[in-house]
């Protein structure tokens, strides 16, 4: 288990000031952490081709192909918009 004067010098570099129960609570919780770290550690990959199929996975993308809507619906979704120009919607910049 990880000591308090740990938990104190992580909460340190952290800037956190933790009272003594989180303190307590933080040297469980770490603990716990370390201990499935290690456990990570002890797994192995049965061949190195295992650790490599994770980042050979080919990226399937569908093309952005805009859908033909009926009229009326653009019309009645153009009614409803609070700002529009022309016949697209008029949205805030978000940049």
């Amino acid at each position: 288990m990880i000591s308090e004067a740990e938990v104190s010098k992580i909460s340190k570099l952290a800037r956190l000031k933790l009272t003594k129960e989180e303190v307590s609570k933080m040297q469980k919780d770490l603990s716990k952490v370390l201990d499935y770290f290690n456990l990570l550690k002890k797994a192995k990959a049965r061949t190195k081709k295992d650790l490599l199929n994770v980042s050979e996975q080919k990226k399937i993308m569908r093309q952005d192909h805009p859908e033909p809507q009926s009229p009326a619906l653009v019309k009645k979704l153009l009614e409803a918009a609070p700002d529009k120009k022309g016949s697209h919607i008029k949205v805030k910049p978000i940049l």
